[in-house]
């Protein structure tokens, strides 16, 4: 459980850091954004690794059939994660597509998993992305941007499906077929 508490800490630490340290930040230069990479690609591995061998300890347990909802928020979190960079008309209606999809992600694993480890995964990174929400948005204003026309989001509908159909693939061979319904 280490491991995992490690991996989001410096997950969060690593992004974060920009926002709440900009002094510290702006010195390091194009240096501190390796080693931001850095720090990301561990937390990852740190998250993937603790997780994977954190021992179930049930907290809550989830309604029966909830995994259908978890399908549809997740396809949602991946239209409006992908908003962004489709930059169609749905990016121009969200100030933080990544973020808030990044959100529904977290809030659509909390719904179907209740065991320790997974609420300190999920909730801990949903809770980073919201934090990174609110000083964002207490830094920086914002303009909305001009859309890149109906064939972007289109065309990120068309990249979302494929996205999900191979999410879909791994959770299967990992063990996890989100498509049963029932997790209770």
């Amino acid at each position: 459980m280490l491991l995992l508490i490690l991996g989001v800490a410096i997950w969060c630490g690593a992004h974060l850091f920009k926002r709440v340290a900009p002094d510290l930040r702006r010195p390091l230069g194009n240096a501190g954004k390796g080693i931001a990479a850095l720090l990301l690609i561990a937390s990852v591995v740190l998250m993937v690794i603790g997780y994977r061998s954190a021992e179930v300890i049930p907290v809550y347990s989830p309604f029966a059939g909830i995994g259908h909802l978890n399908n549809l928020l997740m396809l949602i979190a991946l239209i409006v994660f992908g908003a962004g960079m489709a930059k169609g008309w749905l990016w121009t209606k969200i100030r933080h597509p990544q973020l808030y999809g990044f959100t529904l992600w977290a809030a659509a694993h909390l719904l179907v998993n209740g065991d320790l480890a997974s609420i300190i995964l999920f909730g801990g990174l949903g809770l980073w992305a919201v934090a990174e929400i609110v000083l964002i948005n207490r830094q920086d204003s914002w303009t909305p941007p001009v859309s890149g026309g109906p064939k972007r989001d289109l065309a990120l509908v068309g990249v979302v499906l494929v996205m999900y159909a191979l999410i879909a693939l791994v959770h299967v061979w990992t063990g996890h077929n989100p498509f049963l319904g029932t997790y209770a």
